[in-house]
């Protein structure tokens, strides 16, 4: 069973998500220029958006090369010598690593809360036996050491093939050098494109220093900020089973795990230069869609040929218009059997095909889709 997630969502002037120069990302679509926002930015903010905690009841997993400090603050309320804390946290950490930098790991480490909580209770069971490798082994390689070596090997069969973090569960891990370690992802992000053709724009600004006299003149500084404004459609794909079995079959967990993904879908903004912008426009439009058919549909195609704003103006309505034609085109070619949309709309905007489909807030849009996931 797989949840499709479509959405359309207008931003104000905003610059969400920034290439190596600074200036929002783009791309190439349908032979003109695109606003675009990266899957890797969106799904960061779905995670650690608020309601995705306070649904699924679980801490966010933590991506970090900090991962030495992160185990010292678990290690930290067991009544040990500091000294002894940061070095057995550092010893594991280069034992399950492979290689620090520093006091870093080589690589990002990607662990739920349970995970640092399960490395911390193995280290206190044999604390003594743990100190005195940490110590032997300062400056080696910690890696070839009991207990670090054993310990690690043991937290990898318990970790194999499921985790305790429904956004690990949801987006995956990969660890080169950890393969058990690795998690298939339940859900696949497109990144977000514009449905219409997109320039960049320019913000020349400048900076007052405060304590200039008024016979002084000049700037106290002055730069360029690229910016622009663009209704994106956003696409999302949750493979059900996949996100079941990544949660060792806790149904409940994953069912709250769903909920949480769409609630925090819609809430979820990308924080890049809000301080500067505050683009924080919630989506017109939202379809989801149950289907045990085994297809997959982005509707990405709908938009190939760039929208043109409404006579008077506006990019929001004709976005929506065609996609709701292009699903309909969809459905007759390919037929509906074993499809389930649920739409939510924002804009006083008539449907044709999906006006059957609509349902008047999120809590009846979330729940409809609940209803849909299997029982047991």
């Amino acid at each position: 069973m797989f949840i499709e997630l479509h959405l359309i969502q207008s931003f104000a002037p905003s610059n969400l998500n920034r290439d190596d120069t600074g200036n929002p990302k783009d791309t190439e679509f349908g032979g003109v220029r695109r606003a675009r926002i990266s899957s890797q930015c969106i799904k960061r903010a779905i995670r650690l958006e608020p309601v995705f905690r306070q649904i699924t009841g679980v801490e966010p997993a933590v991506r970090t090369r900090w991962m030495a400090r992160k185990l010292s603050e678990r290690l930290d309320g067991a009544g040990k010598p500091e000294e002894e804390i940061k070095a057995v946290a550092r010893a594991f950490a280069e034992a399950f690593s492979g290689k620090m930098d520093g006091e870093h790991t080589s690589v990002l480490i990607y662990l739920s809360d349970a995970e640092f909580q399960a490395m911390a209770d193995g280290l206190l069971a044999q604390w003594d036996a743990a100190v005195e490798a940490a110590r032997s082994n300062s400056g080696g390689d910690a890696s070839k050491s009991a207990p670090f070596a054993d310990l690690v090997k043991e937290f990898l069969k318990s970790a194999k093939g499921r985790t305790s973090a429904p956004d690990i569960a949801l987006f995956g891990r990969m660890l080169a050098d950890k393969p058990d370690l690795n998690l298939d992802a339940a859900c696949q992000v497109a990144h977000a494109i514009s449905t219409h053709r997109v320039n960049m724009d320019l913000d020349f600004f400048t900076a007052v220093d405060d304590l200039q006299k008024d016979t002084e003149t000049g700037a106290g500084m002055m730069g360029v900020t690229g910016f622009n404004s663009a209704c994106f459609y956003r696409y999302a794909r949750l493979d059900w089973d996949q996100l079941a079995s990544n949660l060792g079959q806790d149904l409940a967990l994953a069912r709250r795990t769903v909920e949480a993904f769409l609630r925090a879908a819609l809430q979820a903004m990308p924080t890049g230069k809000q301080n500067a912008f505050a683009a924080q426009n919630p989506p017109s439009f939202a379809l989801a869609v149950s289907r045990n058919d085994g297809m997959s549909w982005s509707l990405a195609n709908a938009f190939e040929q760039p929208v043109r704003a409404d006579r008077d103006g506006g990019l929001i309505a004709p976005s929506i218009k065609r996609f709701d034609a292009y699903w309909e085109r969809l459905q007759q070619s390919y037929g509906h059997d074993g499809v389930k949309p649920v739409a939510l709309l924002l804009e006083d905007l008539p449907l044709q095909a999906l006006a059957v489909a609509l349902v008047p807030n999120v809590d009846s849009w979330v729940q409809a889709v609940l209803e849909t996931l299997p029982q047991e």
